[in-house]
């Protein structure tokens, strides 16, 4: 239907998400004073309408209803209409998933559909995806309309009394309690480790059943554990072998695009094979991580073949002419789920020979029946060298030729329309992805993605760095919103990434004027830990201090994490104290359940066993060679910053150590420092 004669209040927004909806006949606002206070002037409740571009259901309700002029007329008529982008203001989005969950006593999801008083803005009921005809067990949209305005009509005192017990549960959700006398120990490390355990696929690798998620910092926990474990004498390798399943299973699954690398968001299933199309930036950035640090651990081929296939599709699909990376691909494609993805058996057959064809289908199953909707989404059905058996080829001759027809698909592919792509730029969300590409680049000594991962830095600094303060997004030459906790602390740690692997003067500046606005805009200096938003941020119903990890690692974990390590580095004990009551505040969280809170325990592990920090000095041709023996062995629990001898004015500890000829090693774990180290070859035996 077309939408064309309508303009709503969304028309003069940046992002794409809310832009798609400028037109619709429903009378959109963008969350702001304006249409709050339009609320309470017409006292009308509110209709809040939080969703992202990249989300199917999304679409579907906004074509069911949204693009529909009666059920239009009936939301103008009852409601004050709000649209939100999830990911350009998440922190409403935690806010209202949490109350959602408190009310419906059931988890939320996108769209999250919740209805408001106009004079607080606290909700009175709620859901996520509501069909226009009675379905699924859930009533028709149009009728649910009628029945909560009545509701908020005939029943004030109910609506005061979700009121009051909404104000209760946040305020118990945000007080911690906290034992001064509670000293940190190892324990929450090994607990979970155990919940690992139990909740691990030993079939197809990952944890949980379906729809299966990749949880990236399980897995990133099992590594680390594995290298702390292996120094102790005691490696768990049994944990180590659970990383590496779960790592190959997804590589040779349906969430990784087998023609044109990255991962999707999900699996349908428990064993990989159908994804929910979409491709996000937030998660492509961790993968790379993970992938580089894992064939740095292992040796395994297959890792650098995915972290490097990623990249190059990071870099071919995502990237922005002026540097920054977009946010997401959508699951559709000319409104079909998964459409440019999907291949017939036909269609192959058309673009390769048979002497590439037999054994591409061999290799992705396609004498096998097709597993979406009648086509096949490609996955690795047998395994590189059970296909060169069933040849009687060489591994390297069957590689070789899959590579062919993969190449050969995949240039078919392009011509071929491409899923929606929002385009806006999102602070935190490039900073996984600087980190990602700046790992990539310093493991597998590539140049080109240590630049691409320093540009993406100088876009942040030039674009969305305005006057000491970070910007959450930018579109269209527009950058807006205060930033959040995550933007901070993540790109903390992407800084401090990219110096391990490449010293850039005004990158440690940058470091430590990020650590500075953590400390006075966003800690808890009364219980320890951060809040979602900084001090200075719109008042709003509630103010989130999470600690777990969600799609996106915990912002007080990230924080803690690089906090910790930037105060080992110049000897900032501020720095190193935030991190530790970071920890005190999250301790009794940890205590109850361990493995969601990953990232936190990778701070914990960095405070019971201080990471080991490495200056090297030196000519910077002379750097290159030391700097890659520090870094070429899988040393999370390292620090290695290579500054040139000519660089003056360090802060800190760091002005202490001073160049010595050619080169020379500062070594120090915690406060305790090796004298410094100037011959290759003792440096090897200390790394």
């Amino acid at each position: 239907m077309s939408t064309a004669n309508y303009t709503n209040a969304l028309i003069n927004e940046t992002s794409p998400y809310l832009l798609q909806h400028a037109h619709n006949p429903v009378y959109w606002y963008p969350w702001g004073q304006a249409a709050l206070a339009l609320a309470k002037q017409q006292n009308k409740p509110i209709l809040l309408s939080i969703g992202y571009s990249a989300c199917h259901w999304c679409h579907v309700m906004a074509h069911e209803s949204f693009e529909n002029p009666q059920t239009a007329s009936i939301m103008n008529e009852l409601f004050i209409n709000i649209k939100v982008d999830r990911e350009e203001r998440p922190d409403l989005d935690k806010i209202y998933q949490l109350a959602h969950q408190l009310l419906a006593q059931r988890p939320g999801g996108w769209p999250l559909t919740m209805f408001l008083s106009p004079e607080d803005q606290y909700p009175f009921f709620g859901g996520t995806y509501f069909p226009p005809q009675p379905r699924y067990g859930m009533p028709a949209f149009i009728e649910l309309l009628k029945k909560v305005a009545a509701f908020y009509r005939q029943y004030p005192q109910q609506v005061t009394q979700h009121q009051q017990a909404l104000t209760e549960a946040f305020t118990s959700d945000e007080t911690i309690i906290i034992n001064p006398e509670q000293r940190l120990d190892a324990e929450p490390l090994n607990q979970a480790r155990e919940e690992l355990a139990q909740n691990f696929d030993r079939n197809y690798g990952g944890f949980g059943q379906a729809p299966k998620f990749p949880h990236l910092f399980n897995i990133e926990r099992l590594l680390h554990h594995y290298q702390i474990t292996a120094q102790q004498g005691n490696p768990d390798k049994e944990g180590l072998e659970m990383a590496v399943l779960t790592l190959k299973k997804m590589a040779f699954g349906g969430i990784y695009d087998q023609l044109g690398g990255g991962f999707c968001r999900y699996s349908v299933d428990e064993a990989w094979t159908i994804p929910h199309f979409e491709k996000m930036l937030y998660d492509n950035g961790p993968f790379l991580t993970l992938y580089s640090e894992a064939w740095q651990l292992t040796h395994n081929p297959l890792f650098e073949q995915i972290a490097l296939e990623t990249a190059a599709w990071v870099l071919r699909d995502m990237r922005s002419p002026e540097g920054g990376f977009y946010s997401t691909l959508d699951a559709d494609s000319e409104g079909d789920e998964g459409k440019f993805y999907l291949w017939t058996r036909d269609q192959i057959r058309e673009l390769l020979n048979e002497n590439l064809y037999s054994p591409f289908a061999y290799y992705f199953g396609l004498n096998r029946p097709a597993n979406f909707e009648g086509h096949w989404h490609l996955h690795v059905y047998h395994e590189l060298e059970e296909t060169a058996q069933h040849f009687n080829l060489p591994v390297i001759e069957m590689a070789i030729q899959l590579a062919q027809a993969k190449t050969i698909l995949f240039q078919n592919r392009q011509q071929r329309i491409p899923p929606g792509r929002d385009e806006k730029m999102l602070t935190a969300w490039n900073a996984l992805m600087i980190k990602g590409l700046a790992t990539v680049g310093r493991i597998f000594a590539r140049p080109d993605y240590l630049r691409a991962a320093e540009q993406a830095l100088d876009f942040i600094k030039n674009k969305l760095w305005v006057n000491g303060r970070l910007l959450v997004t930018y579109k269209a030459g527009q950058a807006k919103l205060n930033a959040y906790l995550d933007d901070y602390a993540l790109l903390l740690e992407a800084v401090l990434s990219l110096l391990q692997a490449r010293w850039r003067d005004g990158d440690l500046n940058l470091a430590i004027a990020l650590a500075e606005v953590l400390l006075t805009e966003f800690a808890d200096t009364k219980q320890g830990g951060f809040y979602f938003t900084a001090h200075h941020h719109e008042p709003l119903i509630s103010r989130p201090k999470s600690f777990a990890d969600d799609s996106l690692p915990s912002g007080n974990g990230v924080a803690a994490l690089a906090l910790g390590r930037l105060g080992h580095i110049l000897g900032e004990q501020r720095y190193l104290q935030a991190a530790e009551q970071t920890l005190q505040a999250s301790w009794s969280l940890l205590q109850q359940a361990a493995s969601p809170h990953a990232t936190l325990l990778s701070a914990l592990e960095d405070y019971l066993f201080p990471p080991q920090i490495i200056i090297l000095r030196g000519e910077p041709e002379v750097l290159t060679t030391w700097q890659a023996v520090c870094q070429q062995a899988y040393a999370p629990h390292r620090f290695c910053l290579a500054i040139p001898n000519p660089v003056p004015d360090l802060p800190g500890l760091l002005a202490e150590k001073k160049p010595q000829g050619s080169a020379v090693a500062y070594v120090c774990t915690g406060h305790q420092c090796r004298a410094p180290i100037t011959s290759l070859e003792e440096l090897s035996k200390v790394v």
